[in-house]
């Protein structure tokens, strides 16, 4: 798979209405453990700061992957009718794949959000680790 096909697909998974068929789209995508990590909300890191620790948000495998796409899908997708897609910089480097994402209102162009996603692949093309960076 090339890194723009696999940059579309992912979006896509975020788009996704129908429950089983999100479902199957994350098992074809991710593998069973899975790693997600998040950058946490700005608010988040500065209260991790005060604290002197570093926080991430984790998610793990499928069940905790589709509830993720699930909210963000309810949050973000689903009551407004907006969509996330692909940027078109999908690059590859061996088994690491990068590639910048937005959400926009269905058919428009205005940018409403964004972030740049890293991940990692396994032989069958599959998402090990995935780095999710959301911009400011």
């Amino acid at each position: 798979m090339t890194a723009t096909e696999l940059a579309e697909r992912y979006a896509a998974v975020w788009n996704e209405p129908d429950p089983d068929a999100r479902r199957r789209a994350i098992e074809t995508l991710w593998t069973e453990d899975a790693l997600v990590l998040l950058q946490p909300p700005l608010e988040m890191v500065a209260t991790a700061d005060n604290l002197a620790v570093a926080p991430s948000l984790r998610v793990r495998g499928h069940a905790e992957l589709e509830a993720r796409v699930t909210r963000a899908y309810e949050q973000f997708v689903a009551p407004d009718g907006n969509v996330f897609r692909a940027r078109p910089d999908a690059q590859r480097l061996d088994d690491v794949v990068k590639f910048g994402w937005e959400m926009v209102p269905a058919g428009g162009d205005e940018i409403l959000g964004g972030g740049l996603t890293v991940v990692k692949v396994d032989r069958d093309g599959r998402i090990t680790h995935d780095y999710q960076f959301i911009d400011p």
